[in-house]
């Protein structure tokens, strides 16, 4: 009973946070506009900025957030490069049909990105993977690897050597999916669980906006979504047998690679980035003294990088 007091009060407080960053961005961020795309049936949201005539990034973002992650990285991009960021089902304002009603795997979410790029005419693009965007980016890349002309790799993982004892409750979980185990992975899901991913292993706290934090569990706390997000905890492992494929893909099409990596990071540590440099040539590498989401307080270092590694590989 507490708990449902608790999450009815959170959810009124943040409806109004919610549309904070929104608002305020809208006019400090004017050439953003937010479309959404029919996917099979599925709403599909998208953040766009640019010139659609020059080359394409891709963002593809993590867990638990939404094409929100890239506020503060398309304003540095849109000038150069057309820029693309989607929700992908479930998150940010994308669609979330009922968990028991749609299947929320990897596979899908990839399927829905690539509707929208084949809807938007986009047949090349250098992509941007961060967490869950990695194991979608992948697949995509899998799917078309001619397509893409490049890849900037944050946190974002392809090597079993990435996935340390952090990962220990969803192999539980994915070994057994019983009740007791799924009530691990559901305090992943809290206020406290979504905070620490913001806040762990960065220089300052005091510098990473809570707006961005509040908003995500906004979105988790959404009656039915703990269930979907639980779908895609457990469609994680099929990431892991992909991994082969992916590694002989990159080995086999060389893309050209930017690494930056939160080297603070708990959940894809360093460990999940050095394996890169085994399979691609043409690698630069950083690790950033910051966490899992490194946009958060690097996104100015992680931008110009990028833009660099751009002209180089996109033009």
């Amino acid at each position: 009973m507490k708990q449902d007091i608790m999450m009815t009060t959170t959810a009124a407080l943040l409806t109004g946070a919610l549309l904070l960053p929104v608002t305020m961005g809208s006019a400090a961020r004017a050439d953003v506009t937010y479309g959404t795309h029919d996917a099979d049936g599925v709403s599909i949201a998208y953040r766009e900025a640019g010139d659609p005539s020059k080359p394409t990034v891709l963002l593809l973002h993590g867990f638990p957030t939404s094409s929100q992650m890239f506020s503060d990285l398309i304003p540095i991009l849109d000038d150069d490069y057309h820029v693309i960021a989607p929700d992908y089902p479930g998150f940010g304002a994308s669609d979330m049909p009922p968990a028991e009603d749609y299947d929320y795997t990897f596979d899908n979410a990839a399927a829905t990105v690539r509707s929208l790029l084949d809807a938007k005419g986009i047949e090349h693009y250098t992509a941007y993977v961060m967490d869950y965007g990695a194991p979608v980016g992948y697949r995509l890349f899998a799917e078309k690897p001619e397509q893409v002309t490049g890849f900037v790799i944050q946190n974002g993982n392809a090597y079993k050597e990435g996935l340390t004892e952090f990962w220990d409750p969803f192999r539980a979980y994915w070994e057994e999916p019983t009740g007791e185990n799924e009530a691990a992975l559901r305090g992943f899901l809290t206020l406290e669980a979504t905070k620490w991913q913001y806040t762990h292993g960065v220089q300052d706290p005091s510098k990473i906006n809570p707006d961005n934090y509040w908003n995500v569990q906004y979105l988790l706390d959404r009656a039915g979504n703990q269930e979907v997000q639980l779908e895609y905890f457990y469609d994680y492992r099929t990431n892991l047998t992909h991994y082969p494929h992916w590694q002989d893909l990159f080995r086999q099409h060389q893309p050209s690679a930017l690494i930056v990596w939160g080297e603070n990071d708990a959940i894809f540590p360093p460990s999940g980035a050095h394996p890169y440099k085994r399979d691609l040539n043409d690698v630069e590498f950083h690790l950033l003294n910051t966490g899992h989401f490194a946009l958060e307080d690097h996104a100015e270092v992680i931008g110009d990088k990028m833009l660099k590694f751009l002209e180089r590989v996109a033009n």
